[in-house]
């Protein structure tokens, strides 16, 4: 009786650590083939906002083509600001935080971001310079939707 008790639990214990890692890799799968886009929400990799656009092949080239070499820029820049985010709080959390290095560290972060927004707003210029007049007003609009949707409308900000 005591070797069919152990072979229960046994079994369950298998169960249970079989569909934990089920569970896990299904979600490790899914998420895997996600990317941040410039306006911080989640997207698909491969997937481009101006996708919803009706374009003719040629711009859709044209953008996608513009669009990658952006992305790799774009995450450079957010993960250099991340580091000098990182160096403020390591300075922050110093028994005695000197406030010059504290204020020189933000106002790096600060030009950093400047730098990123005027990265991205002539990204977009550019991008709409391809489009007919209803296409680009489509596609600020779609910019605009995105930002205002509540998908981390943070600020203008991609990722591998």
């Amino acid at each position: 009786m005591k070797t069919n008790r152990l072979k229960f639990i046994l079994a369950l214990s298998l169960v249970l650590n079989i569909s934990f890692l089920a569970a896990a890799g299904y979600t490790y799968y899914k998420n895997s083939g996600d990317w941040l886009s410039p306006f911080g929400f989640k997207m698909k990799k491969g997937e481009y906002l101006f996708e919803k656009l009706a374009l003719k092949p040629g711009q859709f080239d044209a953008m996608r083509a513009r669009a990658i070499p952006f992305r790799k820029e774009i995450d450079e820049k957010r993960k250099a600001m991340l580091e000098k985010r990182k160096e403020l709080f390591g300075l922050m959390r110093a028994d005695n935080p000197d406030k010059k290095a504290i204020d020189a560290r933000i106002s790096e972060i600060n030009e950093m971001q400047a730098n990123l927004q005027r990265a991205i707003v002539a990204h977009i210029l550019d991008e709409k310079a391809i489009l007919d007049k209803d296409q680009g007003k489509k596609f600020l609009d779609l910019i605009e939707n995105a930002m205002a949707d509540g998908k981390k409308a943070e600020c203008l900000a991609t990722a591998n």
